[in-house]
């Protein structure tokens, strides 16, 4: 392959691919590379047992048919961390996932492919909340704005639309004493659609004319659920409903003729030299051949590091690159919880018309609540078996335990007969996620692990710990979601008490004003710069974070093409 690129991405996820659409049009030529497989390119039409092509750029090797067969509705196929498809770990599903050193009862959940960890996102797309961003970052909430609406245009970002889980959490809010707040910069407290980057409806959706099978190759959503194992639904790769980047902005980089993604390929060191004044300059990656074990090397004018909050501190650490005491500190996380409602039939019919919610049908997360200096509450509709894992088999308080000695609301871990008994009342359940505007804290950090090393350098060991505002955040959110279901007429809830350790959206590890400055670009390493979740400032407030970092990306570039292009 060519050595010859303006340009070098280390991922493909949700800032990488973003970067290289834009580089794309701009005539630069770039490669990317990625760690994982590419689901759904002709080049590598078995690419968890082949090892198949090194590169492609041609759009045309995109094959919907292709990709179908590789995303199923199988959830062990799909998201078993140790083997499933959208794991951690190298394309070839017989060996082991990359290894990461964090405490018990931890899961991180990131995804190596092509399309990173938005292979699995469930497509929500809020902005940061404006208090978040001014008086915190370096810039302006303001100055984000023109590229939010560049992103939301591009993918394209719409409000959910409404099935039974949705009706039955606004009529909780509005019970709770909330009110409608139909805006996407958001300001105070309210409930709304979820703006998500998912393409609307199918409109021929409720047409008996046509089959299932056969909405299922049209363009537009069918409202099938199952949002984080990726969406293969579409008349083509570029046209699937939920706009991971690998079917939104990796089809539109390759039509640039400008942009070659590499995947099965394992960035393990940043290449830098020394100018004249003394100072560091980037100018080419080291990379590892998952399959083969070879090591290659590309250089380039400009690298762009876009691996992820643990990855990118991990490489920069692993590169013997200047020391930087905050390279990997200041982790946030969201901590997160979530809180069940299980209703009766006759409510439901009631409220909803129907005898069930069908937490499986329509967005997997289709409605907010938005709380400024707390965070968000978001419903949440997973399949049966993550349900039954997050939701009562992943907790802090051990075994379940009540309220109190009058209460029927549960938390903890629930097993045996009553696991069954709340995954009987699956369907008439409503599930709210808590996701906490937490704090930046030195202590919470991605650093190296000096004793244990994989073929890739040292491994990274991540440690985090809400702070007790953070706890307090979180009580105050699970307050009012279980007020929204008490509101609703739930007959029963269930805590789940999540521990600090599920990752889900990890933030600020290589942080702006500290690692890199305004434009992203390295304080102590000319012509790198970093496009991932890593140099947000902060939590943003507690919202979904890929949305700004994709925002944050394309301003990114069109400050650094001024500068160096």
């Amino acid at each position: 392959m060519s050595h010859h690129y303006d340009v070098i991405i280390i991922g493909s996820g949700g800032g990488g691919a973003v970067a290289a659409k834009e580089l794309g049009e701009l005539g630069i030529k770039t490669i990317v590379l990625d760690a994982g497989p590419w689901y759904g390119n002709k080049k590598w039409p078995y690419p968890n047992s082949e090892r198949g092509a090194e590169t492609s750029c041609d759009p045309d090797d995109l094959d919907v048919n292709l990709y179908r067969s590789h995303l199923t509705r199988r959830e062990q196929d799909m998201n078993d961390p140790v083997t499933g498809k959208l794991r951690w770990g190298p394309a070839d599903r017989r060996r082991s996932p990359w290894y990461r050193n964090i405490p018990d009862q931890a899961l991180l959940w990131q995804v190596a492919g092509i399309g990173g960890t938005t292979l699995h996102y469930y497509g929500n797309s809020p902005r940061a909340y404006p208090a978040s961003i001014n008086n915190h970052w370096p810039i302006r909430y303001e100055e984000l704005i023109p590229y939010y609406e560049k992103v939301e245009a591009i993918l394209p970002v719409e409000f959910a639309p409404t099935t039974s889980k949705e009706q039955l959490f606004y009529y909780g809010a509005e019970k709770a004493g909330f009110s409608l707040i139909p805006t996407l910069d958001v300001t105070e407290v309210g409930y709304r659609p979820q703006p998500n980057a998912i393409l609307p409806p199918n409109e021929r959706l409720m047409d008996e004319n046509y089959s299932l099978e056969e909405i299922s190759h049209m363009e537009g959503c069918t409202l099938s659920g199952h949002c984080g194992q990726g969406c293969p639904y579409g008349p083509s790769v570029e046209k699937a409903a939920k706009r991971s980047t690998n079917v939104s902005y990796v089809p539109l980089a390759m039509k640039t003729g400008n942009v070659t993604f590499r995947p099965n390929a394992f960035a393990t060191k940043v290449l830098t030299e020394k100018l004249p004044n003394g100072e560091e300059q980037a100018f080419g990656v080291q990379y590892r051949d998952t399959w083969t074990g070879e090591t290659e090397e590309v250089q380039a004018k400009i690298v762009i590091m876009a691996a992820g909050c643990v990855e990118t501190p991990r490489l920069w650490l692993n590169s013997d690159l200047p020391f930087n005491h905050w390279v990997g500190r200041g982790l946030t996380n969201h901590y997160m919880d979530a809180v069940t409602g299980t209703f009766d039939e006759q409510q439901l019919i009631k409220i909803l018309g129907t005898p069930s919610v069908y937490p499986f049908i329509g967005h997997t997360s289709g409605a907010r609540l938005d709380y400024p200096g707390l965070g968000m509450i978001e419903n949440l509709g997973e399949s049966p078996g993550l349900s039954a894992q997050m939701l009562y088999g992943f907790s802090q308080a051990g075994y379940k335990k009540f309220h109190s000695e009058q209460s029927t609301d549960k938390k903890g871990r629930l097993v045996g007969t009553e696991l069954k008994e709340a995954m009987n009342d699956y369907r008439n359940s409503l599930s709210l996620l808590i996701i906490t505007g937490d704090e930046v804290q030195y202590n919470n950090r991605v650093e190296l692990d000096l004793h244990i090393k994989d073929e890739h350098g040292q491994v990274p060991i991540v440690k985090y710990t809400p702070s007790k505002r953070d706890e307090w955040k979180r009580n105050e959110l699970v307050k009012i979601g279980m007020t929204m279901l008490e509101q609703a007429g739930a007959k029963s809830i269930h805590r789940s008490d999540l521990p600090p350790n599920l990752y889900i959206h990890l933030e600020s590890t290589m942080r702006m004003g500290y690692v890199v400055d305004s434009t992203c670009e390295a304080y102590q390493v000319k012509r790198l710069f970093i496009a991932d979740n890593s140099v947000h400032f902060n939590s943003i407030g507690g919202v979904n974070p890929t949305l700004t970092t994709q925002a944050l990306t394309t301003r990114t570039i069109e400050l650094m093409v001024e500068k160096y292009f």
